[in-house]
């Protein structure tokens, strides 16, 4: 089986239009409005669609407010969509129209499948100079004044009960990557891929609701120009710059008026089916090796709240 990853995501949200102008700066093209929707673009061709909360034909809500509604994963084939139809006939809100097919989730949000939309753009990203590895001679490194998302490359979800929504994915065809134990279940798409395209999280106090989108970017350096810009565009750092020692991977996120979090992020470790899943202890350490709180300034390019009276080493000298 062959599920390619995200292909569309949809919001249902209460301000559409601050929602939009977010998605604007966050660096999406806007490529559709109607009466009750704007829709945006990855790339890679991603869709991101931002719906008026009261719309009628959008799924339930999973969590008050709002929020994230529907998941839309692309596979590689008719044959693939042939090979989930049983098990999406089991679940609970079996749909079948439109050229998907899907349910809703253990977890309350409704998935679909589809004929992959995304389509293959070249993308460069930045190589860099290890101390055994020399890839970038007589260049310098990239520095971005704003990011361009490729694509979204994973969502994060609250859940009741890991242990049977990581069965319901498995079902479907995702791979466990990584765990913590009773609380938390990384899964990707495939065999290979990044290290994760879905991850969920079970809290003490039950909470049911979105944690976060990500959206995938080309490197170390449009993490750090992207959320520089955002920043300067004024929507606020929840967390980052960092680096997630599960996955690797560099981070940055922000608060979301459509619901959740955002975050900007590259760099994640690729895995085959020859890896094994790991169990890790959920605390501080192994959620961030580092990361920065309340964010980085884009216009002095230090901590926010850092202590005045500090100087670049360019600035001029006062004798």
């Amino acid at each position: 089986m062959s599920i390619r990853g995200i292909d569309q995501i949809t919001y249902g949200v209460e301000d559409r239009e601050q929602c939009g102008k977010f998605f604007d700066d966050w660096g999406l093209e806007r490529i559709e409005e109607t009466a009750t929707r704007t829709v945006f673009e990855t790339l890679n061709g991603c869709r991101v669609i931002v719906a008026d909360h009261d719309a009628a034909d959008l799924p339930p809500a999973f969590e008050e407010g709002s929020t994230l509604r529907e998941v839309v994963w692309g596979v590689g084939s008719d044959a693939d969509l042939d090979r989930l139809r049983p098990v999406l006939e089991k679940a609970e809100g079996f749909v079948a129209d439109k050229g998907h097919i899907g349910c809703t989730d253990t977890n309350g949000l409704a998935i679909r499948f589809q004929l992959t939309q995304k389509r293959d753009v070249e993308v460069t990203g930045c190589p860099s100079n290890t101390w055994d590895k020399r890839e970038r001679i007589d260049r310098r490194g990239a520095v971005y004044e704003r990011a361009r998302p490729i694509e979204v490359g994973h969502v994060v979800l609250f859940v009741t009960d890991v242990s049977r929504a990581e069965a319901f994915y498995a079902e479907l065809g995702f791979v466990a990557s990584d765990r913590y134990p009773g609380r938390g279940a990384f899964m990707r798409c495939e065999p290979r891929g990044g290290h994760h395209d879905l991850f969920m999280l079970q809290l003490p106090n039950g909470k049911l609701g979105l944690n976060h989108v990500a959206f995938t970017v080309r490197d170390i350096h449009e993490v750090f120009g992207g959320g520089l810009h955002i920043d300067r565009c004024g929507w606020k750092t929840q967390l980052g710059p960092g680096r997630h020692p599960i996955s690797s991977a560099y981070f940055w996120y922000f608060k979301c008026p459509a619901g959740g979090l955002v975050e900007y992020y590259a760099d994640e470790d690729e895995l085959t089916g020859n890896w094994q899943p790991r169990d890790f202890e959920p605390s501080p350490t192994a959620f961030a090796e580092w990361a920065v709180d309340g964010g980085l300034d884009g216009h002095t390019r230090r901590q926010h709240e850092a202590k005045a009276g500090g100087k670049f080493l360019t600035e001029k000298r006062e004798d």
